[in-house]
Formats: C-alpha cells, sequence, structure tokens
C-alpha cells in the first residue's frame, strides 16, 4: 500500500513507466528491515534494457529490479535514493517528503 501519494499521481507513474519512460514515484513506506527508512522511490520503465543502463548509471544492480508486469521497478531507498533523486532532478519529491 502506497500512502503520500494520490491517484492521479499513481496514473501518471504508472503512464509513463508504460510509454518506456524512467519515471520515478515516491511514497511513504515501512519495513522493519529497514530501520529508519520511512520513504521508497519506484525507478520504473517497461524497457527492461534502458532500465538496466539506467541502474548501471548509478551504481546500482540491475539483478535487483523488480520484473513485475506490467510495471518492472528498482526500488530506492535511504541514501542512495536521496542521492538519485538529486541526480534525476526529481526535487519535488525530494521537498515533498523531507528527504533533503
Amino acid at each position: 500500500m502506497a500512502f503520500g501519494i494520490t491517484r492521479q499521481q499513481l496514473e501518471a507513474w504508472k503512464q509513463a513507466v508504460a510509454r518506456g519512460e524512467i519515471a520515478f514515484l515516491t511514497h511513504y513506506w515501512y519495513d522493519p528491515r529497514f530501520p529508519g527508512c520511512r520513504t521508497v522511490t519506484k525507478a520504473g520503465c517497461t524497457d527492461l534494457d534502458k532500465l538496466a543502463a539506467w541502474c548501471r548509471k548509478h551504481g546500482l544492480n540491475p539483478a535487483y529490479i523488480h520484473q513485475r508486469p506490467p510495471f518492472p521497478h528498482y526500488d530506492l531507498i535511504g541514501r542512495k535514493q536521496v542521492e538519485v533523486l538529486k541526480a534525476e532532478g526529481q526535487l519535488e519529491q525530494l521537498r515533498k517528503f523531507r528527504l533533503e
């Protein structure tokens, strides 16, 4: 379950992913395996080669891509989440979720 986003934001992300764009969606999240992490960013793209290249560009292992049709994605959390969002110019998501 995703918290902190609207249905419209979710639908816009899904549409961008389906078009083969690298799209970002940040939402509140809780997993006891990751103490101190309260958000996750999903970087999605249906073009798996493009998504794998994007992962390598950011020093991420493409083996961890969640290949879940119809919305394959890579989960970003913690410091790497902030680093990648900054590098990708996703400043609104950083501000909204107070990740700066």
